[in-house]
């Protein structure tokens, strides 16, 4: 299945780490096409699922809300995906294939940290809806604020749409996206005043540089 990536300027945008509904209002307003809550209890950006249901329920239609979740059991995630009406999940540790399998009634993404190459053959083993890469970190799973090297992308061919994750923000995105074209962009410490705080500046600034 060939995938078509939007023009630069109509990027799908995914804002993660959202704490609070005045981030999240602010993130649709400038364009985001999906928000996501962490439920990982070790980030600095976990979220409640009481208080993400409300955050979502806030939110207009069509804009997708993502669960994040890191080596979590099956039962833990279905039980806040029920809560907070969430349907596109995305497993940010060391998940295998066949667990991933057990979530078929979801949207799936599943998120490998890059270093220096990636283990095309491990990643195709997951048949999940589609992959994000994040720069690998030794002691964070994710929200580190680091890039990689985009152009190691380019030396793979990925059997689902790819997302690009791992220190984006207004003043490298157009170079990630002159290097690599992905189906979508995920952004969270880049857009932080602090951890699980976004910053409206820096939200508008992303937008107005993806655009120009």
């Amino acid at each position: 299945m060939k995938w078509i990536t939007k023009l630069r300027g109509n990027m799908r945008v995914k804002i993660c780490g959202i704490t609070n509904n005045e981030d999240a209002q602010k993130a649709v307003y400038y364009g985001a096409w999906s928000v996501g809550f962490v439920f990982y209890k070790k980030s600095p950006r976990y979220v409640s699922p009481s208080k993400a249901r409300k955050i979502i329920e806030a939110l207009p239609p069509f804009i997708t809300p993502v669960g994040v979740f890191v080596d979590q059991s099956e039962k833990a995630v279905k039980d806040v995906c029920h809560f907070t009406r969430i349907k596109t999940v995305q497993f940010h540790g060391e998940e295998r294939p066949l667990y991933c399998k057990r979530f078929s009634a979801f949207k799936i993404i599943k998120a490998f940290r890059v270093s220096t190459f990636i283990d095309i053959k491990n990643v195709s083993k997951y048949k999940v809806d589609a992959y994000l890469f994040d720069a690998y970190s030794e002691i964070d799973k994710g929200g580190t604020g680091q890039a990689f090297d985009w152009d190691i992308l380019n030396h793979y061919k990925f059997e689902r749409p790819v997302i690009l994750s791992g220190g984006l923000k207004s003043e490298n995105v157009n170079q990630a996206l002159s290097i690599f074209s992905p189906y979508a962009v995920d952004l969270c410490s880049g857009l932080e005043k602090s951890p699980g705080i976004k910053s409206p500046k820096l939200i508008r600034d992303f937008f107005h540089s993806l655009k120009g």
